[in-house]
């Protein structure tokens, strides 16, 4: 049997899950209008055609240990961007880094403990070989989130 398309209620027993991975099958079964029996089934189905690869915690920042963390906008230039792609991996504080499209060619989420370490990081990519423009933004509060 082969991947079929997600409906309505695959793509929102998806987004209960990503607001919490934890719900138990019953209630996800009530909120959709299903029984805990299909949504089992619906979550094989997902899990077996890889749509749904895991499952995890997301835990919260220590307040002892506040995180600042930052968009940064990179322009490239294209005969070193694996370079610069390599050089950014090499960095603990990048969590991400994604091309995209439009003015710039990749976008990286930094994090670090407070705005002095965060500033020190921003300029090391900016010395980047291969690194020719940063914009940077400051992520200043979470609305809300999936993943």
């Amino acid at each position: 049997m082969g991947k079929r398309e997600l409906d309505e209620t695959d793509r929102r027993l998806l987004s209960l899950l990503r607001a919490n991975a934890r719900t138990p099958t019953a209630a996800l079964g009530r909120r959709l209008g299903l029984s805990r029996s299909a949504v089992q089934d619906r979550l094989r189905r997902l899990e077996r055609d890889g749509v749904v690869v895991g499952y995890t915690v997301r835990l919260a920042e220590a307040d002892t240990h506040p995180r600042v963390t930052a968009q940064v906008m990179l322009t490239l230039d294209p005969k070193q961007q694996e370079r610069a792609v390599d050089a950014l991996r090499g960095l603990p504080e990048v969590v991400s880094a994604h091309t995209v499209s439009g003015v710039y060619d990749l976008v990286a989420e930094v994090r670090a403990t407070n705005a002095e370490e965060l500033d020190t990081v921003l300029t090391h990519i900016g010395r980047l070989p291969g690194v020719t423009r940063t914009t940077s933004s400051i992520l200043l509060s979470t609305k809300f989130e999936r993943r």
